[in-house]
């Protein structure tokens, strides 16, 4: 496994340089290290001990991960301040998971109450992942996204709460977190197109009010149309960012 974890980061890495830089100033192969050790010991009902090393590895990793979940191998847990993975989770093989992540529970229920990730999933920095829930092979969580409902594999899912933005994307690549859609501002920008076409039709079909007025106050009726219209494109737009 040690083995696997260490291909998996330099491959998904491009700072990584050499194995004794992994090992030791890596937190999430670190995090990794301790929970399998904190895992077999909890699987063979030694009470206590499994915990605190769990508190132990949050405390020097910023990682929280309960002793009762099941990683597999290749698990590159990147960065990882602030991750937190239940007890009853389970994370499959070569699965990558950025800063932030939450594998979390709903509320109070007994037995399963934590996700399950397939094999190659990708979980964009702070996304939150909550409640018995099942994820499938080779999906991409966006950054921020909350995930509520099963999702199913080789898809894309972005939002609060997530929705599949892309199916079929086996062969995309799961670093491109900029490529994602973002369905919110498509869905905004599609109502503001047909907003500006019912405002054509109604004034096209407007009677004459008998009120003239003026080029000037024409020019600005059309300037305030243009600023309103230019803020909901610069907001659909990310402001130019």
């Amino acid at each position: 496994m040690l083995i696997d974890d260490l291909r998996t980061i330099y491959e998904r890495d491009p700072a990584a340089r050499n194995w004794l830089e992994i090992l030791f100033c890596y937190p999430g192969l670190q995090a990794l290290l301790f929970h399998r050790l904190a895992h077999w010991l909890y699987k063979t009902g030694i009470p206590f001990i499994p915990r605190f090393m769990s508190h132990i590895s949050r405390f020097l990793t910023g990682i929280e991960i309960h002793p009762g979940a099941v990683i597999g191998k290749g698990v590159f847990i990147d960065h990882g301040m602030g991750v937190v993975i239940g007890q009853t989770a389970i994370v499959g093989d070569h699965a990558l998971i950025y800063q932030g992540v939450t594998l979390g529970g709903t509320g109070k229920e007994t037995g399963k109450r934590h996700p399950t990730l397939g094999s190659n999933v990708v979980v964009g920095a702070g996304a939150k992942v909550l409640g018995n829930i099942q994820i499938g092979d080779h999906v991409r969580i966006g950054a921020g996204s909350v995930i509520l409902r099963d999702v199913p594999s080789n898809t894309t899912v972005v939002g609060v709460p997530g929705r599949i933005t892309r199916q079929n994307n086996v062969s995309s690549d799961s670093l491109a977190h900029n490529k994602l859609r973002d369905v919110e501002a498509e869905a905004i920008r599609a109502l503001f197109e047909r907003v500006k076409a019912l405002e054509k039709e109604v004034e096209r079909f407007q009677p004459p009010s008998g009120l003239s007025l003026t080029q000037v106050e024409i020019e600005q009726i059309d300037d305030d149309r243009c600023d309103t219209n230019r803020v909901i494109e610069d907001f659909l737009d990310g402001a130019g960012i």
